[in-house]
């Protein structure tokens, strides 16, 4: 799958006769949005090789105020990935290595008492960060993860009570090892539903990999050399602006058709969730604008299915044992759903 192709595609029968006028965004607004999602992309290709679909999905993630899990083996660039986003749009970055023993206000912060106004102050946490890497997440005890979950679906932190609002914008990339499985907890269905999309990285290419060993005194210093390309803010006004991407009504019941499929499967336990579905609508708008249209399509819908919609189903024990995996069914569902047509709703 390749999502950085296709971008001249019409919505193949989105206009029916009858829709309402589709709303026109400026033109330089549009222009603005995809240069600017351009230039964050090129920006972490200089570090990360070879991987221009998982940079831009990050960045699709990143202006779509979604939170990403990348299941990936070591030293294949998560953390670098992470630091070159943060960097590009002139954010801070913090990194938490999760273990066992890890506790929630390891992460979130905590109220120390100042002895000289004697009065407790609140100590933020790494969590107060635009880009937060959450290695080996599934390393951390339920109570833990928890209070991520908590700063990742509200936005938040509380403590001792009181409310700390997070700055904008706000990522979690969480990794976790698939080949370690000793010490681990397994990611709770409501906080995998949290994430708006789930990845992985692999290996780059031999011809990339080559002009890692020829270009680098070491990656780390490569990714402290980035300068920001864009600012936070303006990554704040892209995230605002993907409303106005007109989704045709044939697109949304597509959406829903998808959802009811989900739900009917006989292989799955666990359908997608009404947030599910709002964060596939969302990331097709995101990656309409990124090509600079003002509608998305089926195409976005079906391409950025596939990494939107498995980590968020639960296939039943007798399938898993036959080593259908919920990637297999996402694949069937999207072979068998009508793609909207002309008229139809």
């Amino acid at each position: 799958m390749s999502v950085v192709e296709g971008s001249g595609r019409d919505p193949e029968g989105l206009t029916a006769a009858n829709d309402v006028p589709r709303p026109v965004e400026p033109d330089d607004a549009l222009t603005e949005f995809q240069r600017n999602f351009a230039s964050i992309v090129a920006n972490v290709e200089t570090v990360i090789r070879g991987k221009r679909d998982v940079v831009h999905l990050l960045v699709l993630a990143l202006v779509c105020d979604g939170h990403v899990l990348i299941e990936d083996v070591p030293g294949v660039g998560k953390t670098s990935l992470g630091k070159a986003l943060a960097r590009s749009v002139d954010g801070r970055f913090g990194r938490v290595q999760f273990t066992p023993d890890l506790l929630p206000t390891d992460v979130t912060g905590m109220s120390v008492w100042n002895r000289a106004s004697e009065t407790f102050e609140f100590r933020p946490g790494p969590i107060f960060s635009d880009v937060l890497l959450a290695d080996e997440i599934n390393r951390a005890s339920p109570k833990t993860q928890s209070a991520l979950l908590e700063a990742m679906a509200e936005r938040q932190v509380t403590s001792d009570g009181v409310t700390h609002e997070l700055g904008s914008p706000f990522m979690v990339i969480a990794t976790q090892n698939p080949i370690e499985h000793e010490g681990t907890y397994r990611l709770p269905e409501a906080q995998l539903d949290r994430f708006l999309m789930q990845i992985a990285i692999g290996y780059p290419d031999r011809g990339a990999e080559e002009q890692i060993l020829e270009s680098h005194a070491g990656i780390a210093n490569l990714v402290d050399r980035l300068s920001a390309v864009v600012s936070s803010q303006a990554v704040t006004e892209m995230s605002e602006s993907l409303e106005r991407i007109y989704v045709a009504p044939q697109l949304r019941q597509y959406l829903l058709n998808l959802a009811a499929a989900t739900r009917a499967h006989p292989s799955l336990t666990l359908g997608l969730s009404p947030r599910g579905v709002l964060a596939l609508q969302r990331v097709a708008r995101a990656q309409a604008a990124s090509f600079g249209r003002q509608y998305s399509t089926p195409d976005d819908v079906k391409e950025l299915a596939r990494v939107v919609l498995p980590h968020r189903l639960l296939v039943t024990p007798e399938v898993r044992m036959r080593g259908v995996r919920p990637t297999d069914v996402v694949t069937e569902i999207l072979d068998s759903v009508p793609l909207p047509r002309p008229g139809r709703t």
